[in-house]
């Protein structure tokens, strides 16, 4: 797994996306987690989720026939980089504290 570090906003879609979610419901939900300090506009979320299916971090599952809405969910490649993204925060964290006597 690379060491690659993800932005907010793709880590957030990520953690949204550990059940399965429009990109409607991904906007309100990654607001929610980050206490409002992350809005993401639709012409971002949607940059993203294409870059992320390109990746195969995420898929999108067949919805209702009819519908409009599409949902997406993460794949156990997403979930390794979310892992890996914990633990390089953990790090930098322990960094930033070892350093400041915190």
């Amino acid at each position: 797994m690379s060491n690659q570090a993800l932005t907010e906003a793709v880590y957030y879609i990520l953690l949204s996306l550990v059940e399965p979610m429009h990109g409607y419901g991904i906007m309100q939900n990654v607001e929610q987690l980050s206490n409002g300090r992350v809005k993401l506009a639709a012409g971002t979320l949607y940059g993203a989720i294409n870059t992320l299916l390109e990746k195969g971090w995420i898929v999108a599952l067949s919805g209702e026939k009819g519908s409009r809405k599409k949902e997406y969910l993460i794949t156990e490649q997403g979930k390794k980089m979310l892992h890996s993204e914990i633990i390089r925060l953990k790090e930098l964290l322990e960094n930033g504290k070892y350093i400041l006597g915190v």
